[in-house]
């Protein structure tokens, strides 16, 4: 068989009946009549049925035919043909044709897969195994035969095809395709970077790109003008359900712009790769400010497929009596609620009150939750009595109240707790009554973002990254408040309570660049050793300039409505960021360490440590924490006493034990030696002073996800 010849298996048709042809594959299933053998041949394009009859084929192949096995590779030739009627498989796109093999040629027989790889029936109405059937584990370890399956081999060429059309509309677009450097340097970018050794340069290492942020803006003072790049990006973040330590993005640049043309190209863009899925999208995107997206929904990633946006009471109780909001206003703290409309037989008293108030909400991180139900035209609760009839007029028309509502507040002195609390309380009530329309897509985009945040240590750190421009330039890089309150022109395009990209205006001005590295605290030393060759090329006419990524493995499964990114991954790590395929990541032989000069390192390696001549440094080194110049003399002192501290006990020891306890040790027993219940256990009262309890057990927070 000449295998150049071959076709692939989902191309036959109708029109092919009565011709040779020539397929090759792998057994996708076997089922043997008794002198008729029928196997279902998989390639990549699909599955045909191909018949092994004595009649047509000679002894040898039909013995070939019989030691076949599922995932053998094998290659056929024969004359497509007509299914005899009735016997049409509707599963199939071949369903109505068959092949009748003339020749066999078994390419590599296979062990027992570890799990069934067929998809689909030989006979109609007969059941085979989904994936969700096999532990992802086993998958991942398998996962050259988990490609195998028309599911995930289907996710990949989705993906491809998003890909092709990204990569289309960029070039229609005049953007040029560009690859910048795997191997960099380490710079700030808010994750841990992943490092490599380097054998040449001992002791020192590059670090892989957590974006191409610092190459594309220097493709921008090129001249590039616009760049794209389907980019490969390394984060060692803390682990997530549906993160990658290594991921891929379509990271774009581009000069001489401002907001609205990110805006327009990006949302064609996004239409257009939806459209391979199928799925149709709203135009124009709609826009948010972080703020109102805080402040109506408690995300900067919305959800704005449905409603229950927050309502603000907090002025309708400025003078309530009830003392828990009393107490709560007096320390400026807020008071906001969401309108379950018509949901009251769905909610009843009892789950309102045990189950969100005393169980759910807590869990966010509130204290409590305050409800009300319509009945009757009134709002009924077990607290409505301590509120004034005005309170709960005021209440009714600020949430335009109708029969059957169901009102669900949160009070804090925190507004970002009841913000926070009443988003998630927000997404569990919308998800457990279905509010959510199926099949619906709401893109938006979320801008005006703060430019920096507060960190615990009293400073500030940025929001995006330290190269998103503010909105304004006459700020004090020394004034914590005047720069918590910049606003920075960065954008996020969200969809269905995800975020797809984010993006922003650059800054091109070096002053500027340096008012930024100087508000987030470093020093003319550190900026020139991180960014010097960065600001550098700001001195050389460097354009107006922005941009934005989108993070494809999150786009591709949402196009393909997946739920997890490692399903359209061809080699995903698992939640634990390893590779069960591979066994990665493993140990190396000391060999290659030391090649790498990474044996013995003692003081003349590891970055900082190499740097270390005090105490002080070595505690601020193997702690990973910053000790800045004003906590360096506190720190000194607390230390100095502990070494006294150490001294004087060191030689006032003499000969006695150091002790290690204040009470002599004793062992602990009931009396005698038959079992007692406990009194608390037999009154039924054991649980009485647990915080929470379910199901007859004491109830501890999740640890895990």
């Amino acid at each position: 068989m000449n295998l150049s010849q071959r076709r692939f298996c989902n191309t036959l048709t109708k029109a092919d009946v009565g011709n040779k042809v020539i397929l090759a594959g792998w057994v996708d299933a076997f089922r043997d009549h008794g002198g008729l053998l029928f196997i279902h041949l998989r390639d990549r394009s699909g599955l045909v049925q191909v018949v092994f009859n004595p009649e047509q084929a000679d002894a040898a192949t039909c013995r070939t035919a019989e030691s076949l096995r599922s995932e053998f590779c094998v290659a056929v030739s024969g004359m497509v043909i007509d299914r005899t009627p009735g016997t049409e498989n509707p599963h199939l796109d071949t369903g109505t044709i068959e092949v009748m093999a003339q020749t066999l040629k078994v390419l590599a027989d296979s062990a027992p897969p570890p799990f069934q790889i067929s998809e689909k029936e030989m006979v109609a109405g007969s059941v085979t195994a989904t994936r969700e059937d096999v532990s992802e584990e086993l998958r991942l370890q398998y996962r050259y035969l988990d490609l195998r399956r028309p599911s995930i081999r289907n996710n990949m060429i989705a993906r491809h095809k998003i890909y092709q059309c990204a990569r289309r509309f960029l070039d229609e677009r005049d953007f040029v395709e560009v690859e910048t450097p795997m191997l960099t340097m380490s710079t700030p970018e808010g994750a841990r970077d992943y490092l490599v050794p380097s054998r040449v340069h001992p002791h020192n290492f590059y670090a892989l790109p957590q974006s191409p942020q610092l190459f594309k803006q220097l493709l921008m003072v090129g001249g590039l003008e616009r760049y794209f790049q389907i980019a490969r990006c390394f984060r060692d973040e803390d682990l997530r359900p549906n993160r990658q330590p290594e991921f891929t993005q379509i990271d774009l640049e581009a000069s001489f712009i401002d907001e609205e043309f990110i805006y327009e190209l990006v949302e064609e863009l996004t239409v257009r790769l939806f459209a391979v899925g199928g799925i149709e999208l709203p135009r124009p995107f709609p826009r948010i400010t972080y703020d109102e997206a805080i402040d109506t929904t408690g995300s900067d990633k919305p959800d704005l497929r449905f409603g229950l946006r927050f309502v603000d009471v907090t002025d309708i109780f400025s003078d309530t009596q009830y003392t828990i909001f009393r107490q709560i206003l007096k320390r400026n703290g807020c008071i906001k609620g969401i309108n379950v409309k018509g949901q009251s037989e769905k909610l009843s008293k009892n789950v309102l009150q045990n189950e969100y108030a005393k169980t759910i909400v807590p869990s966010f991180g509130a204290k409590g939750m305050t409800w009300m139900r319509v009945e009757n035209g009134t709002l009924e609760s077990n607290i409505v009595q301590f509120f004034s009839d005005t309170e709960l007029e005021n209440l009714k028309t600020r949430f335009a109240v109708e029969e059957g509502d169901v009102l669900l507040l949160i009070a804090d002195a925190s507004y970002d707790l009841v913000t926070s609390a009443l988003g998630q309380l927000r997404l569990h009530i919308a998800n457990r009554l279905g509010l959510i329309p199926k099949n619906s897509w709401a893109p938006a985009w979320v801008t005006s973002f703060p430019l920096f945040e507060a960190t615990d240590e009293g400073g500030v750190s940025s929001k995006h990254h330290p190269f998103t421009a503010p909105d304004r330039t006459d700020f004090d890089p020394h004034n914590i408040n005047d720069l918590l309150a910049l606003k920075s022109r960065a954008y996020d395009l969200v969809m269905n309570g995800e975020e797809l990209g984010g993006g922003s205006i650059r800054i091109n001005d070096r002053t500027l660049q340096r008012k930024i590295f100087t508000a987030l605290g470093l020093t003319e030393e550190e900026t020139r050793e991180k960014f010097g060759f960065f600001l550098r090329a700001f001195d050389f006419g460097a354009p107006p300039h922005g941009g934005l990524a989108l993070g494809m493995d999150r786009l591709v499964a949402m196009i393909l409505q997946l739920p997890s990114i490692r399903e359209v991954i061809a080699f995903p790590k698992n939640r634990s960021a390893s590779c069960p395929l591979t066994g990665a990541p493993t140990p190396v032989a000391d060999k290659q360490l030391a090649e790498l000069s990474l044996l013995n390192l003692g003081n003349q390696s590891r970055g900082a440590a190499a740097q270390i001549t005090d105490s002080i440094s070595t505690l601020s080194w193997l702690a990973r924490i910053a000790v800045n110049s004003t906590e360096r003399p506190l720190i000194e002192k607390a230390v100095a006493e502990a070494d006294a501290l150490a001294d004087f006990a060191a030689a006032n020891a003499g000969s006695e034990e150091p002790m290690r306890t204040v009470a002599p040790p004793a062992g602990q027993r009931r009396p005698g030696d038959t079992a007692i219940a406990n009194s608390a256990a037999a009154a039924g009262e054991l649980l009485k002073l647990a915080p929470a309890t379910k199901g007859g057990y004491y109830k501890v927070a999740a640890v895990m996800e």
